[in-house]
């Protein structure tokens, strides 16, 4: 059962992982997929051909979907986020009244129809509802956003958290690859520079975690 009330105007870190641990992303697909689900579902637009825009992902490592209708209309701003192999993590501002709980329904909900399908399997997907925990600080944001985006570290063939594409850690340190569909200023707008943000986040032993979570 999820304890924190999530309040509208409030900043949020979401996370969950796979059921009993498993492994949430197998293949590039089911990270593309994620991928999508978490940037084109902040709002009620709904999308018919989802692995179509995967398959355009894979060949072009963009998606083709329109972005200004969810820009318009979204119930929640996603700052940050990190996919790793068996779980999430989001820093998630809660537009209006119930865009947290929607918008995490909404994704878990299609990623679990999802992976279900590919993989034959019956069940739950995730260990049960999302975690949240407000942010009640900026320099909580800061170090969050630090811990969220050195989670690739863990993972032992990535040489650099720059390169590694289930992140946006690139696009707060290198190009913003989304535009308007994460809202990296939040962040950066604290640091006179992306190098300086990156410095941070390098020198950064920020702890938001215990290690019984992965």
């Amino acid at each position: 059962m999820r304890l924190t009330p999530i309040v509208e105007d409030e900043t949020y870190h979401i996370y969950n992982r796979g059921n009993q641990k498993q492994t949430l992303f197998r293949s590039e697909r089911d990270y593309a997929r994620m991928l999508f689900l978490i940037l084109f579902f902040q709002s009620p637009e709904t999308f018919r051909n989802i692995g179509r825009q995967v398959d355009f992902f894979v060949n072009n490592g963009f998606f083709d979907a329109e972005k200004e209708k969810v820009i318009s209309d979204r119930f929640v701003e996603l700052i940050n986020f990190c996919l790793m192999p068996n779980h999430f993590h989001m820093t998630v501002r809660n537009v209006t009244d119930d865009g947290i709980p929607t918008y995490l329904h909404r994704i878990q909900n299609a990623y679990g129809r999802y992976f279900n399908t590919r993989y034959e399997k019956t069940g739950h997907v995730f260990q049960g509802t999302y975690k949240a925990k407000r942010i009640s600080s900026d320099g909580q944001l800061q170090h969050l956003s630090a811990y969220i985006h050195k989670n690739p570290k863990e993972i032992k063939n990535v040489k650099s958290i720059e390169d590694y594409p289930w992140s946006s850690y690139p696009d707060h340190v290198q190009q913003n690859r989304w535009g308007n569909l994460i809202v990296p200023d939040i962040i950066l707008g604290g640091y006179t520079s992306k190098e300086k943000y990156k410095n941070f986040v390098k020198t950064s032993t920020a702890k938001e975690l215990d290690n019984n979570f992965t």
